[in-house]
C-alpha cells in the first residue's frame, strides 16, 4: 500500500451548553475509524456556561487513509483540490473546516463545526511540496 504523506490529523469540535454531546461526538465519529480514541475536556465559557472540547489525533497510516477516505466523499472534493494552494500553509499544514450538523446524519460536507489540521510531510519543507503531496494523499489509489 502507498505511504500516507500525513505526520498526523486532528479534528477538533466543540459542544456547547444547548447541544448533546453524545451528538456532537458522534458528528466527530464520521471521520473517524469505528471504536477510535476521543479525548473529552470541559470548560467553562465566558458567561459561565459548560463547553466540551472533543478532539482526536490520527496518526497510523491505515487509520489516516479511512479520514483521507471520508473527505474524498464531500461533494465538493473536487473543489477543495482547486483550493489547495490556499488550504496549506508555509508551515506544512492543511486546514479543512466540516459540517457538524451534516455529520451527525453521517454526510461528510464542507462547513462550520469541526476542524480538520493536518501536518503534510514535505522534503523539504516547502509549500510546495506540501501541497503537492497533500494532492497525491486526497487523491488517493484512484
Amino acid at each position: 500500500m502507498a505511504r500516507v504523506p500525513f505526520h498526523y490529523i486532528d479534528l477538533r469540535t466543540f459542544c456547547y451548553e444547548t447541544e448533546d454531546d453524545k451528538r456532537v461526538e458522534a458528528a466527530l465519529r464520521t471521520f473517524l475509524p469505528e471504536d477510535f480514541e476521543i479525548e473529552r475536556m470541559e470548560s467553562t465559557g465566558h458567561h459561565g456556561d459548560r463547553i466540551i472540547v472533543f478532539s482526536a489525533r490520527v496518526e497510523r497510516a491505515d487509520e489516516l487513509r479511512y479520514v483521507l477516505s471520508k473527505i474524498r466523499d464531500l461533494p465538493e472534493f473536487e473543489g477543495l483540490l482547486d483550493e489547495l494552494d490556499d488550504r496549506v500553509t508555509d508551515n506544512t499544514e492543511f486546514f479543512l473546516r466540516l459540517d457538524k450538523q451534516a455529520a451527525f446524519k453521517g454526510e461528510p460536507r464542507r462547513g462550520n463545526g469541526l476542524t480538520l489540521r493536518a501536518k503534510v510531510e514535505a522534503y523539504p519543507a516547502k509549500k510546495e511540496a506540501a501541497v503537492e503531496n497533500a494532492r497525491e494523499a486526497l487523491l488517493g489509489d484512484e
